[in-house]
């Protein structure tokens, strides 16, 4: 498992989020993880690397990331039983994963959507498709995080007039 800093985006833009936001990615292929954190240098993100299913979820805990890339095809746990285990658990489902594979067969697919993955890209990757996917879903789990937030203190709000004499 490594970690890496990114310099932050000399441009700041409407992408705000991204300097706060932890990418992990998954694969077992050195060379696929070599290309897909190149890919990803380009962005003002904490990237960490997993290079299995078992290890992914050890940098999980550890690292909390707000998105994960995540190959299918790994030894020890597949990224679909991955998947499985992160979206069973309320601590982890709301954590964005992009499945990476080179199955393209709509059954595997169709078995990506099933474990609950919020998207998919197939392999070879794309970098501008890549790129374009990996900023949206951080925007869609910085929106949750921002509309969770609301939330608490909405309630929190509406505990205190409850508590207060009128």
């Amino acid at each position: 498992m490594t970690e890496q800093q990114t310099p932050p985006n000399p441009n700041p833009s409407h992408e705000s989020f991204l300097p706060q936001s932890t990418v992990l990615i998954v694969d077992d292929n050195a060379q696929n993880l070599e290309l897909l954190q190149a890919f990803l240098e380009t962005l003002p993100v904490r990237l960490v690397t997993a290079v299995d299913g078992v290890e992914a979820l050890d940098a999980v805990k550890a690292h909390n990331p707000d998105l994960i890339l995540l190959d299918i095809m790994m030894p020890r746990m597949s990224g679909f039983q991955v998947c499985r285990t992160l979206k069973a658990d309320a601590k982890t489902r709301d954590i964005q994963i992009l499945m990476v594979t080179a199955l393209n067969e709509l059954g595997d697919i169709e078995q990506a959507s099933e474990c609950g993955t919020d998207d998919f890209v197939s392999k070879p990757v794309n970098k501008f498709e890549l790129l374009t996917r990996v900023k949206s879903l951080l925007r869609v789990r910085h929106l949750k995080n921002e509309l969770e937030r609301a939330l608490t203190y909405l309630h929190e709000i509406e505990t205190e007039d409850e508590g207060t004499p009128g």
